[in-house]
This record gives structure tokens, C-alpha cells and sequence, in this order.
């Protein structure tokens, strides 16, 4: 439960990004002698901005103005009829009073605190060329099966033409294209990157069977550029770090609950959390 509450905390907050200063946030609009500034406008291009992806840009900021017009109409009228003195309006304020300063702690102390060194560090450590190879294989039932499958191909029978007859996977040829490390099971990845091009090997055990492999081509794929792993490196170390900051907060703060069934469903979730993130 820690563990998803991060992560949901850190989407709902990873795409804020920090309004204007008070010199660039200029008076837009006034509606009902209500002002609409330009940090108002950015707010909304927050809410609504992935929806309106398809719009040109003065479109969008046509749409949004027209959506903060409405809202600001709607919202004087109902202070004209007393909704903002009822008890859900306050309950919502609440609410959305602790989203806002949790979104404002989020981006102060955790998603600006992912330091663009530690970035390039961890692409230079993680991004390298990547080792690859171009298999082939035949899976059988018996080492005895792929022991005599292997003699056959060394004595120069065509590989497609055997796992036709042959294999268990219906891949075309036995054909897996290339493969990196990582991708298979160890020990087919361990025979095959040991393979020379053009080897056949002996028989492999995997837990899908026996595996007869043959490699046709070896490769070194170059890694992603630094601005193309960025995203992906900045994501990581912001669930990092929200995950960090969120452990501090819950030890130094007190969490209660009044009823004993849901502190009882809260630990169950909380130590099933936890026992996945060992795994």
C-alpha cells in the first residue's frame, strides 16, 4: 500500500511545474470583477492540457480561457446562493487545500531534488552497448531428442527445416531474431552468447525443455542517447526519492485509526507491499 501510495503521489504531482513569477503573471481577464491571471490560465493547461493535444496553440489557450470564464461564472453565482457556507464545500476545501500544499511539498523538496549530475551518472554507469545475438532454436522433450537433433545438424541438415519437423515452439524456423541479455531464461542466454556465429550447441536445459541452439549473427546495439534515457533515468529517481521522503514523513509522523478493521486491512496491505518490493 506504502508502495503504490508513492508511486500515485508522484504521478499526480510529476507533471506540476512551477507558475509564473509575479512580473510575467499578468491580469488576462475579469469576470465579475474577478481577476484571471496568467498563473490561473497555466493551472489549467495543467488540468486540462493532454485533452486539448490536438488543438494549435491558440486554440488551446482560447479553450482554457473559456473554460476559466465559465468556471469563475458559476463560481460567483454560487457564492450569490450561500454553497460556499455548506459543510461539503468546506469538507472539499479541505481536501483540496491538503492536495495543494502536498503537490507544493512534492515539487520543492522531492521532484527538484533530482540533480542533473546524478542523472548523467547513473546513463553513463546503466547505458553502454549492448551485446546481442541472432538465435535460433529447437526445443524438444529429452536430452536424448535434442542430443540427436544436434549430431543431425552437424552433419549439415537445414536448422528451419529441422524445427519444423522437430520443435515444441511453433516460432517460424526456430527463428528468435536477436536477443539481449536479459531477456531469457539464464541458461539459454548463457549457451547462446557463448556460441561462435554459425555453432551449433549441445543440448540446453531450461524449464521448457531441451534446447538446441544456433546463432546466425552477433551485434553490439548502440545505447539510447543521454536525452533519450533522461525521461526514463528522472522517473526512476523520483520514485526514489519519493519513496525516500515518504518513509521519513510516516516515521516521524503518527498515523491512527479509529477502527480496528481498517488498521487491520491498512498492515495487511502495507506488509504485502513490502514483501513485493524484496522480491
Amino acid at each position: 500500500m506504502r508502495k503504490i501510495s508513492i508511486l500515485l503521489l508522484a504521478l499526480a504531482a510529476s507533471a506540476l511545474s512551477p507558475l509564473s513569477a509575479s512580473a510575467d503573471n499578468p491580469v488576462i481577464a475579469r469576470v465579475n470583477n474577478e481577476e484571471i491571471r496568467q498563473s490561473d490560465l497555466d493551472l489549467a493547461a495543467l488540468e486540462l492540457g493532454p485533452r486539448l493535444s490536438a488543438q494549435s496553440e491558440a486554440e488551446r489557450k482560447a479553450l482554457l480561457l473559456g473554460f476559466l470564464i465559465e468556471n469563475q461564472l458559476m463560481a460567483s453565482e454560487a457564492v450569490k446562493e450561500n454553497l460556499d457556507k455548506t459543510e461539503e464545500f468546506a469538507e472539499k476545501l479541505r481536501y483540496n487545500e491538503r492536495r495543494v500544499l502536498a503537490d507544493s511539498y512534492f515539487e520543492s523538496r522531492i521532484k527538484y531534488a533530482v540533480p542533473e549530475d546524478e542523472i548523467k551518472k547513473i546513463y553513463n554507469e546503466t547505458y553502454k552497448h549492448e551485446e546481442q545475438v541472432h538465435a535460433r532454436h529447437i526445443l524438444l522433450d529429452s536430452e536424448a531428442e535434442a542430443t540427436a537433433v544436434a549430431e543431425r545438424l552437424k552433419a549439415g541438415e537445414d536448422f528451419a527445416t529441422l524445427a519444423k519437423e522437430k520443435s515444441k515452439d511453433n516460432t517460424e524456423g526456430g527463428d528468435l531474431g536477436f536477443i539481449a541479455r536479459g531477456q531469457t531464461v539464464k541458461p539459454f542466454e548463457e549457451a547462446a552468447f557463448a556460441l561462435q556465429i554459425g555453432e551449433i550447441s549441445e543440448p540446453v536445459k531450461t524449464k521448457f525443455g531441451w534446447h538446441v541452439i544456433k546463432v546466425e549473427e552477433k551485434r553490439k546495439q548502440p545505447p539510447p542517447t543521454f536525452e533519450q534515457a533522461r525521461g526514463q533515468i528522472e522517473a526512476q529517481l523520483l520514485r526514489k526519492k519519493a519513496k525516500e521522503a515518504i518513509s521519513a514523513l510516516r516515521d516521524a509522523g503518527t498515523v491512527e485509526f479509529l477502527d480496528p478493521e481498517t488498521e487491520a486491512l491498512m498492515e495487511s496491505k502495507s506488509n504485502s507491499a513490502a514483501v513485493k518490493e524484496k522480491e
